[in-house]
Formats: structure tokens, C-alpha cells, sequence
């Protein structure tokens, strides 16, 4: 009777080099700022857009994440 047996699997995870995720990290960091100024901010002091449009589309949001808006 011949028992099978499987490869051995390497449970090391390969190296990224820094350089390779840091414009990622950026960019993700970016969008992130910018999707919370959108929720939070916009139709306040800071406004940027004119009318109610981005206040009614994120509207929901801003009470998911707990930012007053009336």
C-alpha cells in the first residue's frame, strides 16, 4: 500500500518592498480624507459645493458615523 503525501508548504509570506505600497498608501489615505470631509464637513462652514446635494447624498452616512447634521 503506497500513502500519498503532499509538498511541503511554506508558511512565509513573500516581502513586499515599502517602495512598492507606499504610493498606494497615499493614495488610499487621500481618498479616505477626502470621503470624510465629504460626510462630515460639506454643507458646514467649509463648504465647497454650493446647495443641499452633497448634504442629501451623504445623509445617512453622516448619521452612520456619527456626525450631526440637524
Amino acid at each position: 500500500m503506497t500513502v500519498a503525501t503532499r509538498p511541503a508548504v511554506s508558511s512565509a509570506l513573500p516581502a513586499i518592498p515599502m517602495g512598492d505600497i507606499a504610493p498606494w498608501a497615499i493614495l488610499a489615505s487621500l481618498l479616505a480624507v477626502l470621503v470624510v470631509y465629504f460626510v462630515g464637513a460639506e454643507q458646514g462652514a467649509w463648504s465647497v459645493i454650493a446647495g443641499t446635494d452633497v448634504h442629501e447624498f451623504v445623509h445617512d452616512a453622516r448619521h452612520l458615523l456619527g456626525f450631526p447634521c440637524h
